[in-house]
């Protein structure tokens, strides 16, 4: 059976539906990228030399070694290197929340199609049974077909309800565990340099 025929026959409520779709593939496709993009902006062995040379307090190296560099985990050091006179952890939260607000970019909409497609589905499935129920109310069961045709169109939007629902779970669940590691990391590294941090200024307490 074509889409265009299997949503003829899902009634009205199949072209909501078809809109839900496209939204999560889009979303989803998206998601993919950014995340892709991401993987490709990595950099463990520059996060590691920054934080071994913030042991020596050498700041305008790593300055010049994080100028350009697009990694999230050493954006997040290189602003608390900024503000180290300030207040380094809350300048590294705040950047650490804004890029985290970035990661969680469109899945309160990937979240709501999981939640709404099978609603839909189940609104298409009551329209079915009533549209059922009216024919035979007016014909009897003389023609069956007609009772059968409102039970098909209930069976397809909620088979489609549930497909797109089931489909979306997958890399919504994916792309929060992404972000839940990639806040882990940001945070193991922040909480590293803090350590670093505290540990010269307190040595340099000392020496005074």
């Amino acid at each position: 059976m074509k889409i265009y025929e299997l949503i003829q026959q899902g009634g009205p409520v199949m072209y909501p539906l078809l809109a839900c779709s496209v939204i999560a593939m889009t979303v989803i496709c998206e998601r993919l990228f950014f995340w892709r993009h991401i993987r490709r902006r990595r950099n463990r062995q520059l996060m590691d030399r920054v934080l071994r040379l913030a042991e020596t307090a050498s700041w305008q190296e790593i300055k010049e070694i994080t100028q350009n560099c697009e990694d999230h985990v050493i954006k997040v050091l290189a602003v608390g290197i900024l503000h180290r006179d300030y207040d380094m952890s809350k300048a590294m939260e705040a950047e650490a929340q804004h890029i985290a607000k970035k990661m969680s970019q469109f899945m309160t909409v990937l979240d709501t199609m999981i939640t709404v497609t099978p609603l839909l589905g189940i609104l298409g499935t009551v329209l079915g049974i009533i549209s059922s129920f009216d024919v035979l109310g007016a014909s009897g069961l003389a023609d069956p077909k007609l009772v059968t045709g409102g039970i098909a169109q209930a069976l397809v939007t909620t088979a489609a309800g549930l497909s797109i629902s089931i489909t979306c779970v997958f890399p919504y669940n994916y792309f929060r565990s992404r972000i839940a590691n990639a806040v882990h990391v940001m945070e193991k590294y922040a909480t590293s340099l803090e350590v670093v941090y505290n540990k010269l200024s307190a040595d340099q307490s000392d020496e005074d």
